[in-house]
């Protein structure tokens, strides 16, 4: 199936393995037969923004400007539609929406993601992410407005979860999934309801725990979903 000819432009880096998994997750998805039936895409890899929960804790440097330069080289290199791999990230993006600085339409994590909630598990989802994501409630406000339900962690569950976050970033997976196991198993002794990874790094860490694929739902794959839907249908 031929891709209606935009072009994807993903700021990646935020971290670099939830990016990779991302454009795998893409791979695998597109309903292509050949390497031309594939969707173009513009890869920024911004290693260098800093990191958002830490700023939001108050803590690091502003990855605004950094992350608003992202978006606006993607757009001059040519990108029709723009992603961005990160969650949290998303909390400042919201913020150049709203200020109309982004001038090519973005496909938004949160509510891809929040759609996936929706369509899987209709009776609510745990979620799991960075305590900055959790802070600025983004999931919370976006999943209010579709009328959907977050069960949410406690403090000391949010911050070990954020902790394995920070795992999979420095390239300990096989740890991350043990400890992300561990802190799964909590949660569902208080209710047995899917696990959403809303940081991109932990449906890395979901794949090392040996639960089944049905009790997560991946922000990676469900923002792998909306570029498919939107790269792959008529103009």
């Amino acid at each position: 199936m031929k891709h209606n000819g935009l072009t994807l432009g993903v700021l990646g880096g935020m971290g670099p393995a939830a990016t990779a998994e991302f454009l795998r997750l893409l791979a695998v998805k597109a309903p292509a037969d050949c390497d031309q039936e594939h969707p173009r895409m513009i890869v920024y890899s911004h290693t260098v923004t800093p990191d958002r929960t830490t700023f939001l804790l108050g803590k690091g440097p502003d990855p605004e400007p950094y992350l608003l330069d992202g978006l606006k080289t993607l757009e001059r290199w040519g990108a029709d539609r723009l992603v961005v791999t990160c969650n949290t990230a998303h909390h400042f993006i919201d913020k150049f929406l709203e200020q109309g600085l982004i001038g090519v339409p973005v496909i938004h994590i949160i509510d891809e993601t929040i759609r996936t909630c929706q369509e899987r598990s209709p009776e609510g989802a745990w979620l799991t992410a960075t305590l900055g994501t959790m802070n600025t409630g983004i999931y919370q406000r976006h999943a209010a407005a579709s009328g959907y339900r977050f069960r949410i962690p406690d403090e000391a569950m949010r911050v070990e979860i954020h902790d394995i976050t920070d795992l999979v970033k420095a390239g300990k997976q096989q740890e991350a999934g043990v400890r992300y196991r561990a802190a799964i198993e909590k949660l569902w002794e208080i209710e047995r309801l899917p696990v959403v990874g809303a940081c991109t790094e932990l449906p890395v860490a979901y794949q090392q725990t040996g639960f089944p694929p049905e009790m997560g739902i991946s922000s990676l794959e469900a923002l792998a979903d909306g570029c498919i839907r939107e790269l792959y249908k008529p103009l």
